[in-house]
């Protein structure tokens, strides 16, 4: 058996299964490869028609990943996979975020936001005002978008923030994971309520340039029939019904009635709200909103200016 049949067998009994995917792939094949690809110890970029029976193929594979025992491990993982309907990265200690590696478990959710793809594309640097110093991800969860921000913006200082003790410590592996101690600090907050504004560093204090926020935001509806997959992860990342509403948007409520007194002049707030456009646009029918194009269309992330939230 050469590695694309492993993977496409794999492939195959996740489909049969059911399994839900949207945790870092979207398919069956692809989820297949990642586990696979981890189970073998392989870059997961590696040539999946390569012939691993020929040594010439990939020299720093010798003798062959495909050894009986591996194979049996291959096995028990994707049977662990379906049996426990876990996310991936939750069974391999690890997820990517645009091509960024991150520690991840239980205790946070999968990072998959698109607000890394705007970081990374330099999408957002048009609307940056002059002269950006200072950045907060609001909901940090495993400090996946402020690593990707300071990476990003070497001279930006960046604060990194989350109500759950639980996901700060998983934040602070990842952060300590790419010597990112001095650039990136962690703060526990429920919502903007812990953060003082006379926390900032040096000259940079009294407010921010950005704000990033992935919140919860899912409906009520949503969360009544999320897949299991999704039920694995933290509810209080997904949820946005923390005032017992409705539409998913309390915390965004919350946020966006206090945000501008933590924003500087011209200063910008990036929230991604996934599916939840149409909510979002009820509950906020006369704010000055520009969505921005993603991978996932132009109705999943918003930008949001100071003065529009003062206006």
């Amino acid at each position: 058996m050469n590695l694309r049949a492993l993977v496409q067998q794999c492939a195959d009994r996740l489909e049969q299964a059911g399994v839900a995917f949207g945790h870092g792939t979207t398919n069956a094949f692809d989820e297949a490869a990642w586990l696979v690809l981890w189970q073998l110890g392989l870059p997961l970029d590696t040539d999946l028609d390569l012939d691993l029976d020929a040594e010439s193929d990939l020299d720093s594979v010798e003798p062959s990943p495909l050894t009986p025992e591996n194979l049996a491990a291959c096995d028990t993982l994707i049977a662990e996979r379906i049996r426990s309907r876990k996310p991936a990265a939750y069974l391999t200690r690890e997820a990517w975020l645009q091509g960024v590696s991150f520690y991840v478990d239980e205790r946070v959710i999968v990072p998959r936001s698109l607000i890394a793809e705007l970081l990374v594309d330099a999408s957002l640097d048009y609307w940056l005002p002059s002269g950006t110093t200072r950045l907060l991800d609001l909901c940090t969860g495993n400090g996946s978008l402020a690593i990707i921000a300071a990476l990003v913006y070497p001279e930006v200082e960046v604060d990194a923030a989350d109500i759950s003790a639980d996901a700060l410590a998983v934040a602070a592996i990842n952060v300590e994971r790419h010597g990112l101690q001095q650039r990136v600090r962690l703060l526990q907050s429920d919502g903007l309520q812990n953060i003082e504004l006379e926390q900032g560093r040096g000259d940079h204090a009294g407010g921010y340039d950005l704000i990033l926020c992935n919140p919860p935001y899912v409906n009520a509806h949503s969360m009544a029939t999320l897949p299991p997959e999704f039920l694995a992860e933290p509810a209080l990342a997904l949820d946005g019904n923390c005032h017992g509403g409705t539409d998913g948007m309390d915390f965004i409520r919350d946020l966006l009635e206090s945000a501008a007194r933590y924003m500087r002049p011209g200063a910008l707030l990036v929230l991604e709200i996934g599916n939840e456009r149409a909510h979002f646009e009820n509950a906020f029918p006369d704010l000055d909103a520009v969505w921005l194009q993603t991978s996932a269309g132009e109705d999943q992330v918003v930008l949001i200016t100071r003065d529009a939230l003062l206006a």
